[in-house]
């Protein structure tokens, strides 16, 4: 199966909405993964998974109304599909964490940021072919 990108003015406006989304979801995720890495002491990968799913819900909802403007009937399954694409994001996520904190010792909130940076491009993408096409 082959696919053609075409990067035209709506998709460049896509990925800026999905971008100003997903820094909503930053803030979400790295307040909830301070909160219960530095308040409630929680292993720094649960705190990661518990704030990424937090964000992640809240962006399939800001991102289905505002960015790709779906008006789907199966809210459902839709989103179901986005937190697979999400899921596997985490899974990046992680990956480029452990990567850059644990075997290169980068601080840890500056190798998360890399991580969330990375994982957007994925996210970017598998939604706009997958979840919202």
């Amino acid at each position: 199966m082959k696919f053609a990108f075409v990067i035209d003015k709506m998709m460049i406006l896509k990925f800026i909405k999905f971008g100003i989304v997903g820094f909503s979801g930053m803030i979400i995720d790295f307040g909830s993964t301070y909160l219960c890495k530095e308040i409630i002491k929680l292993n720094k990968y649960i705190s990661n998974g518990i704030g990424f799913v937090l964000a992640a819900t809240s962006n399939y909802f800001l991102n289905r109304t505002w960015t790709f403007e779906s008006h789907d009937a199966q809210i459902g399954i839709q989103y179901m599909q986005f937190m697979t694409v999400s899921i596997i994001g985490l899974g990046i996520n992680s990956l480029v964490l452990y990567i850059l904190n644990d075997r290169f010792k980068w601080n840890f909130y500056l190798s998360k940021l890399f991580a969330i940076g990375i994982t957007t491009i994925w996210n970017f993408f598998a939604n706009l072919l997958f979840t919202f096409s």
